[in-house]
C-alpha cells in the first residue's frame, strides 16, 4: 500500500513489485516533468549481504498516453545489468566505496534507458552507474555524493536516476488491514478504543527508485509546451509495468535460461486501486492486463467494497455513505478520478480528462504550475498541483482515497448530497513529516543506512 504487495502473485516477486509512482511537474524545473516508479516494497535497510538491487531480468517501463486513448504513444525502457568484479568473496564491498568505480566495491549495477516513441526506439544512455545500496558510515560514509554521481544527464534535456532511495510513501498498515481500525477514529470504531496517532509502518524501510526527468516538450503529443489548462494536449496519462520472459527455464546448476516475448506481471497508475478496489481474485489479472482494457474492472470502481464497509465498520458514523453505497449508484466521482480523470466544468478551473476510454492511469495536467506552498491535501484541498493531478511524493493519498471513497467528492456529481460529518475524520494519522524528501531531483530522501537503522523492538 499504496500497491506494496498489492496482489497475491507479485507478492512473491518483489525486484518486479511497483510500490509508487508520481508524476509532477519538476518544482525546480518547471519545463520539466518527472516521473518516479519504485519497485521493491518493504527494504529493510540491513540487507547483507546481498543487498537490494533491481532484477536483471526484469524490464522496467514508464508509459505515457499522450492523446487519451489509454493506450501509451511513449515508452521509457529500464534494463538492468549486474556486474560482479571479485568472484572469490562473500561481500558486497571489501572496504569503503568511496565513488560509483571503487574497486572495493564488488557487486555493482548498472542500466540502459530507451525511449520508444512511435514504434521508433532511441537509446538514450548505456551502461548508467546505479549507486550502492547505503550500508553505513564504514562503507558508505559520503552516501549523498555516490547518489549524486548517479544522476546522468542525457540528451534532449533528459535526466535519470536508478537506485536505493528512502520509501516517501507514509502508511499506518497495521491498523487499516486490521479491519479497517484507523487510530484516529478509534472511539468510534470497532475496538473503542483512544483515538491516537497514526503509527507510519514504512518508517525507514527503502525503496529502488527509478527517476526521470522529461521536458514538458517531449511528452504532448504535437511537442508544444502545455500553457492552458483547458486543453487536452496539456494532459498525460502515466504509468508503470514491469515485464518478465514468458518462458523461464531453470538449469538445475542456479542459472536460467529465459526465452519468448516480454509478458506484462504488474502495473501501478493511481495509488491503492489493485490493493483497495479490485477483488482479490482478480488482482492478478489486473496486473497482467493493459490499462486500455480496465472496463473489465470498471463496475468495482463504480461500487467498491469500502464504501459499504466503512460504514459498517464504524456504525452509525456514515449514514449517506450508508444510503448512496445501498442505493446502487455507480459512483461517478471515483470514476472520474480513477479511470478517466476530472472533466472541464465539475472543479472550477481544473481538469486532467483523457476521454471516455476507462483506464487506470496517474493523470497529470502539465499547463498546472507546481504550487507555491504544497498542501498534501491535494485538490481536494485546494492544491491543483497535487493528487489526483499526478501525485508529488509527499502527497498523503491515503486520506485523500479513503475520504473519496467516504463520499468527500460525491457532491461534485450531486449536488444534493451531503458528506457525512465523520468523513473529515477519516485518515490513518500519518502525514509528510513520517517520510524525509529533496528539494531537487531526484526528490526522494537518502535511503536509511543498515549500521543507524535499528530493527523494530521485539
Amino acid at each position: 500500500m499504496s500497491s506494496h504487495r498489492e496482489a497475491p502473485a507479485i507478492s512473491k516477486d518483489a525486484v518486479a513489485d511497483s510500490t509508487d509512482l508520481y508524476a509532477f511537474v519538476s518544482p525546480d524545473d518547471p519545463s520539466t516533468v518527472t516521473i518516479i516508479a519504485n519497485y521493491l516494497p518493504g527494504e529493510a535497510p540491513f540487507g547483507g549481504p546481498n543487498f537490494y538491487e533491481f532484477g536483471d531480468d526484469v524490464l522496467y517501463r514508464i508509459n505515457i498516453d499522450n492523446n487519451a486513448d489509454g493506450k501509451a504513444e511513449i515508452v521509457y525502457e529500464f534494463q538492468f545489468t549486474t556486474e560482479v568484479s571479485n568472484k572469490a568473496t562473500f561481500l558486497y564491498n571489501i572496504g569503503p566505496i568511496a565513488s560509483l568505480h571503487s574497486a572495493n566495491w564488488i557487486r555493482k549495477q548498472f542500466y540502459t534507458v530507451t525511449r520508444v516513441d512511435g514504434g521508433k526506439r532511441t537509446v538514450l544512455g548505456k551502461h548508467l552507474a546505479c549507486p550502492p545500496c547505503n550500508i553505513g558510515p564504514g562503507s558508505t560514509s559520503d552516501y549523498g555524493s555516490l547518489a549524486s554521481a548517479a544522476i546522468h544527464k542525457l540528451g534532449g534535456g533528459h535526466a535519470v536516476f536508478a537506485g536505493q532511495r528512502l520509501d516517501p510513501f507514509y502508511v499506518d498498515l497495521g491498523s487499516i488491514f486490521d479491519l479497517g481500525d484507523l487510530r484516529p477514529l478509534n472511539k468510534v470504531g470497532p475496538l473503542k478504543l483512544a483515538a491516537t496517532h497514526g503509527v507510519d509502518s514504512l518508517n525507514k524501510m527503502n525503496v529502488q527508485s527509478i527517476a526521470i526527468k522529461v521536458p514538458k516538450t517531449a511528452l504532448t503529443s504535437n511537442g508544444s509546451t502545455p500553457t492552458d489548462a483547458t486543453k487536452q494536449v496539456s494532459v498525460i496519462g502515466v504509468w508503470t509495468s514491469a515485464n518478465r520472459r514468458k518462458s523461464v527455464i531453470h538449469n538445475g546448476d542456479g542459472t536460467t535460461t529465459q526465452t519468448g516475448p516480454y509478458v506484462q506481471v504488474s502495473r501501478l497508475g493511481n495509488p491503492l486501486v489493485n490493493e483497495a478496489v479490485i477483488p482479490m481474485a482478480f488482482k492478478d489479472g489486473w496486473n497482467a492486463a493493459p490499462p486500455d482494457g480496465d472496463f473489465e474492472y470498471a463496475k468495482y470502481v463504480a461500487n467498491p467494497e469500502l464504501q459499504s464497509l466503512l460504514p459498517a465498520l464504524y456504525a452509525g458514523a456514515f449514514p449517506n455513505l450508508q444510503a448512496l453505497a445501498s442505493s446502487g449508484k455507480p459512483r461517478a466521482d471515483l470514476e472520474a478520478v480513477l479511470l478517466t480523470g476530472i472533466p472541464s466544468g465539475i472543479v472550477p478551473g481544473f481538469q486532467n480528462n483523457t476521454g471516455s476510454t476507462l483506464a487506470d492511469q496517474l493523470r497529470l495536467n502539465m499547463a498546472i504550475p507546481p504550487a507555491k506552498n504544497p498542501n498534501p491535501g491535494g485538490l481536494a484541498f485546494g492544491d491543483a498541483a497535487g493528487y489526483p493531478n499526478g501525485r508529488r511524493p509527499a502527497d498523503d493519498v491515503v486520506t485523500i482515497v479513503l475520504r473519496a471513497v467516504a463520499g468527500l467528492l460525491y457532491p461534485l456529481i450531486d449536488k444534493k448530497y451531503k458528506v457525512d460529518a465523520a468523513v473529515s475524520l477519516i485518515s490513518d494519522g500519518l502525514g509528510p513529516k513520517n517520510s524525509s524528501y529533496l528539494s531537487r531531483f531526484p526528490y526522494l530522501g537518502t535511503p536509511s543506512s543498515g549500521y543507524a537503522t535499528k530493527p523494530l523492538a521485539a
